[in-house]
């Protein structure tokens, strides 16, 4: 004889689901605003600082600037564990480039290793990538490693979800032959109004200029943030 079903089973599980936050189970994603600028002798490089757990903010003060050498970096995008273990294994690769080589690696070097994992895994990552670094053949260098594993050099790059609110800022803004501090302010600018536009960026500014003499990080907090028209 067929066993019935416990409607009162079946009910107690759906209200136990109904009452789970959906952040829960979700993701950890640096859902979020990244930016890299070329000067002349060097790179500035920067990011918010949100984390989010579907609506949930799992951390405000993130770290999106992973060194991934002396004087390469990586800012990420997209699933924290995903870019997180991408950036741990190019460090791994050059770690073993640089002893083999006996000298720094190059940032170009650097970002065809993002490339390949990106692209190799491009069905089980979500991972945009910019590697931006300096090194004593081409000094500055920006590259772009959007989701996919494409990889092109580029004067400037923006990445993440608020990316897509400051295209038509950045076009307009940027010209050739920006000072270090010029880049500062643009690379600033730049991501506090993504940060207000885009419900998954916020929290502090994190910068960083990466030269020869080695790499600068700021902080902009709270009061230091830009601030525009709020209308």
């Amino acid at each position: 004889m067929a066993t019935v079903p416990d409607q009162a089973h079946f009910s107690r599980q759906t209200m136990n689901n109904n009452l789970v936050p959906e952040w829960l189970s979700a993701e950890h994603s640096t859902g979020t605003s990244i930016m890299a600028v070329e000067f002349d002798g060097g790179v500035v490089i920067g990011a918010d600082s949100r984390t989010t757990t579907g609506s949930y903010i799992a951390n405000r003060v993130t770290d999106k600037l992973t060194p991934i050498s002396d004087r390469i970096f990586c800012c990420r995008s997209g699933s924290a564990a995903d870019t997180q273990a991408i950036a741990d294994i190019v460090n791994y690769h050059l770690n073993f480039h640089k002893m083999e080589m006996g000298e720094d690696p190059l940032v170009q070097t650097a970002a065809h290793i993002f490339k390949e994992l990106c692209y190799s895994y491009r069905d089980d990552l979500t991972a945009g990538i910019i590697c931006g670094g300096w090194d004593k053949r081409s000094g500055g260098q920006v590259y772009s490693i959007p989701l996919g594993g494409m990889c092109v050099r580029q004067p400037f790059a923006i990445g993440g979800s608020g990316s897509t609110y400051i295209y038509g800022y950045v076009d307009s803004t940027f010209k050739e032959g920006m000072t270090k501090e010029e880049c500062m302010n643009f690379t600033a600018n730049s991501l506090a109004l993504a940060m207000f536009r885009d419900g998954s960026s916020g929290g502090v500014i994190r910068l960083a200029c990466i030269n020869e003499d080695g790499v600068e990080r700021r902080v902009l907090k709270g009061d230091e943030i830009p601030r525009f028209f709020e209308g």
